[in-house]
């Protein structure tokens, strides 16, 4: 028969889990990464890159606005649909009185 192998509680496996990353030897990084990130951060100033002017951005935010305020209405403009289980009767114009008999 074959040997099983000891269980350990949760406890233990993380203390162990925790035992063998201590072991390892930090990394390090890759030659001249520092030089090649601020070389990066560098060349993507503000000052080199041309953003545009403000009022050729003034459109899109007339039109983002505008489908905000579109789609967060509250419907006011478009006529409500008469509920289709909502019974009234009307005697000459005016409605019925729907006490209870």
């Amino acid at each position: 028969m074959p040997k099983h192998s000891p269980r350990f509680s949760a406890d233990e496996e993380w203390e162990i889990l925790l035992r063998q990353w201590q072991a390892q030897q930090p990394s390090q990084p890759q030659p001249f990464f520092y030089s090649r990130v601020r070389a990066r951060l560098v060349g993507e100033m503000p000052t080199e890159r041309q953003l545009l002017p403000i009022w050729l951005r003034w459109p899109g935010y007339v039109a983002m606005l505008g489908i905000i305020l579109l789609l967060s209405g509250d419907g006011a403009v478009l006529p409500s649909p008469d509920p289709a289980n909502q019974n009234q009767s009307y005697i000459g114009g005016q409605p019925a009185d729907s006490s209870p008999r």
